[in-house]
């Protein structure tokens, strides 16, 4: 069984917010979450970056010989 409490770290102890649904010894993990409010800023991108680095050949939009039976 899978059971999520929310709860906090404070001084070297982890206060849940509600009562576990077990009352046995039970393996347990815990996961922390960040309160950075810190986000991760990505570089703008630049228009245009590709100009010049892509080429499509001049029969692009002509049809595929592949095709030729289906047309």
């Amino acid at each position: 069984m899978l059971t999520t409490i929310k709860g906090y770290y404070d001084h070297g102890q982890i206060i849940l917010e509600e009562i576990p649904p077990v009352n046995t010894k039970t393996e347990v993990m815990v996961t922390f979450l960040s309160d950075d409010k810190k986000k991760a800023t990505s570089a703008k991108r630049k228009l245009g970056g590709l100009e010049g680095k892509v080429n499509l050949p001049d029969d692009f939009n002509e049809p595929l010989d592949d095709l030729k039976d289906y047309m």
